[in-house]
């Protein structure tokens, strides 16, 4: 979504009904949101994302038929300019980082309030990444031994900044306009901090971050 105050076309997709209403009856009084539809396993889901073309896919990670594992897997190869924002029970670190490896763009567990759930699809919509509180303890709960050593590492001075503002949930186009420098350059400069640290993923990325000390935990 390239227009920050344009509508976001949100499509739910849980297997329970009464989840799919309920949040669907919330997000019709939000301004600025329109669910464009609901799906009940991942199969439907790409279907109707085929069909509803949605800026944010709102989905549950055990389904039937697909889980929601296996479908933003196919996301991420047949739709990667839809961002899927992931809704669990689970707040296990190994099945966030599983998702998020997969290519889920956030994670929220299903205990967060409905203004929180709003920000979360609001933050996923411009290209950020979200995670709920619990979701954020439960990642950044691993042991140094997880991480890579930055004394093998060197990143350049302009990197680490770059890596900082990252993690900070700062779009691209963000951290160009505080840094003077054009989009092409930070999305070099990311590429290049990927490679060097072997991180390929937007939450090992915040996760390195807040473990160095770049920026604050959650």
């Amino acid at each position: 979504m390239s227009n920050p105050n344009s509508i976001i076309r949100v499509l739910l997709v849980d297997d329970h009904p009464l989840v799919l209403d309920g949040i669907q009856a919330r997000l019709e009084s939000v301004a600025g949101i329109v669910v464009v539809g609901q799906a009940n396993d991942g199969q439907q889901a790409l279907a109707c994302a085929a069909q509803l073309d949605p800026d944010v896919v709102l989905m549950d990670v055990s389904m039937p038929v697909m889980n929601g594992l296996e479908a933003v897997r196919c996301f991420r190869t047949q739709f990667p300019a839809i961002r899927v924002l992931m809704l669990s029970m689970h707040d296990n670190r190994e099945y966030i980082m599983q998702v998020m490896q997969a290519g889920a763009r956030g994670y929220i567990l299903k205990d967060v309030s409905s203004e929180e759930l709003i920000s979360a699809i609001e933050t996923v919509a411009i290209g950020n990444s979200y995670f709920s509180h619990s979701a954020s303890q439960a990642l950044f709960s691993a042991p140094q031994a997880l991480l890579p050593d930055p004394a093998s590492h060197s990143l350049t001075p302009r990197e680490v900044v770059v890596l900082k503002r990252l993690a900070e949930g700062k779009s691209n186009k963000a951290i160009a306009n505080l840094l003077n420098i054009s989009v092409r350059t930070v999305e070099t400069h990311r590429q290049n901090i990927k490679n060097k640290l072997d991180i390929q993923t937007a939450a090992g990325l915040v996760r390195y971050a807040i473990e160095q000390g770049l920026v604050d935990r959650p």
